[in-house]
């Protein structure tokens, strides 16, 4: 799947773009083996072309709304959900712990492994291609996001609220985990002040805290 969406790249790169750190850890193999170097520099690989495309996509926009709706766009939530759908969780080197433990669903992995691949075929030359990959897979959010901010962006909303309400954070409590194991449901509920003040259900725990915070905000007015 990464050969027909960016070519071939440099092969050597693209594996230890693919590599986590807990297979070189357990294998006793030097850290530069693995994806973290890479991320690096792919993290801004990926902010440098959505910050471009953001720019021409949208003229009128001031710089405000567009590190709003970039902020969003390079997410662990949107680059997991994008990497997922090219395969490319199925790719990644794990060591067996993190298998174990289910490291192989966690967005945080599968989102950094993506960063990671983007600075391989970056340094393979490949930069028309990748900008293509950004346009297709990443920026076709942009608009949902600009339309409804505050569904993506509401634990930060309400969080900021409570505390300046009486400074504490609100809580999240995952109170269910329903259906099978390879397709799980996570019901969170939201307590605030000592008490449950929103509950929602999501296909992972930070989707589910995200749509209860959204349900937290619209009951509090914060957002329509």
């Amino acid at each position: 799947m990464l050969k027909d969406i960016f070519g071939k790249g440099d092969d050597e790169l693209i594996k230890i773009a693919l590599t986590h750190p807990s297979y070189t850890k357990e294998n006793n193999i030097s850290d530069l083996e693995n994806y973290e170097r890479l991320e690096f520099f792919g993290d801004s690989v990926l902010k440098l072309f959505t910050s471009k495309l953001l720019y021409e996509i949208y003229p009128s926009s001031p710089e405000g709304d567009l590190s709003k709706i970039r902020s969003i766009l390079v997410s662990d939530a949107i680059l997991a959900k994008v990497a997922v759908k090219i395969g490319l969780d199925k790719q990644i080197i794990l060591g067996p712990s993190e298998e174990k433990q289910g490291g192989r669903k966690r967005e945080s992995n599968i989102a950094c492994s993506l960063e990671a691949v983007l600075g391989a075929y970056y340094f393979s030359g490949k930069q028309d291609k990748i900008e293509n990959f950004i346009k297709e897979y990443i920026i076709v959010y942009a608009d949902d996001i600009e339309k409804h901010f505050e569904k993506y962006n509401a634990k930060d909303i309400l969080q900021q609220y409570t505390q300046s309400k009486d400074k504490t954070r609100p809580q999240y409590n995952t109170i269910a985990v329903k259906g099978p194991a390879h397709k799980p449901i996570f019901e969170i509920e939201i307590i605030w002040g000592g008490e449950v003040i929103a509950s929602a259900e999501g296909k992972s725990k930070k989707d589910a805290e995200q749509n209860a915070a959204y349900e937290a905000c619209r009951k509090l007015g914060l957002t329509e």
